[in-house]
């Protein structure tokens, strides 16, 4: 009786792993990918970082990233909720935004290594989060793995998060900036809309 309880458990653990799609498998694979890509990138750039704040920020979404990958990873591999649920990330910059722009040195390709700075690898990390943020929201809407699906879904407002840290971050050091309309032109598009009637609420 025992080991047939145990094959049938068995049985069940096996149906538990492989409740994956084809073209859910194949999005998961791009998408552990994708965040593997991030994360060496990251790499790359600690070592050239001079900014502390920049620095730190990579550093906690660094860690971050490790720990979202290790989920991702066991829900994929196992169909099962993970040991470590999904985490919130909270970022450290204040969300006020400098509006304006400021003529400055027109840009061009760097034509070494050498030449990259900070606002440069800001960039290169905000470029890669939204990617990753793009990347986990389309997985997501046609994942039919219900643990890895709410994992991944879970996920994308992390990566917006991270993304949003590193615009704040490149906004406060003058790297993007932020132009406005003038205030007739603003208030004549933010008038150009109006509530709709609620139907069937109840």
């Amino acid at each position: 009786m025992q080991s047939g309880t145990q094959m049938t458990n068995n049985m069940g653990n096996q149906a538990m792993k492989y409740n994956h799609g084809a073209h859910e498998i194949l999005d998961s694979h791009e998408l552990i990918g994708c965040l593997i890509g991030v994360m060496e990138q990251y790499q790359l750039y600690d070592q050239n970082i001079q900014d502390q704040d920049l620095k730190g920020i990579l550093q906690r979404q660094s860690s971050f990233m490790t720990q979202l990958y290790n989920t991702i990873v066991e829900s994929f591999s196992t169909g099962q909720d993970p040991t470590v649920p999904t985490q919130q990330y909270k970022m450290e910059q204040s969300n006020e935004v400098t509006y304006g722009v400021k003529a400055g040195q027109p840009k061009k390709p760097k034509q070494s290594v050498s030449e990259f700075t900070d606002d440069c690898y800001s960039s290169f990390m905000l470029g890669q989060t939204k990617a990753a943020c793009s990347t986990f929201a389309m997985a997501a809407a046609e994942m039919n793995n219900p643990v890895l699906r709410r994992v991944i879904a879970d996920s994308v407002p992390n990566m917006i998060e991270m993304s949003y840290e590193l615009f704040l971050y490149q906004n406060k050091k003058g790297y993007y900036q932020v132009p406005q309309l003038k205030e007739q032109d603003m208030n004549i598009m933010l008038q150009s809309y109006t509530k709709a009637p609620q139907k069937g609420m109840h």
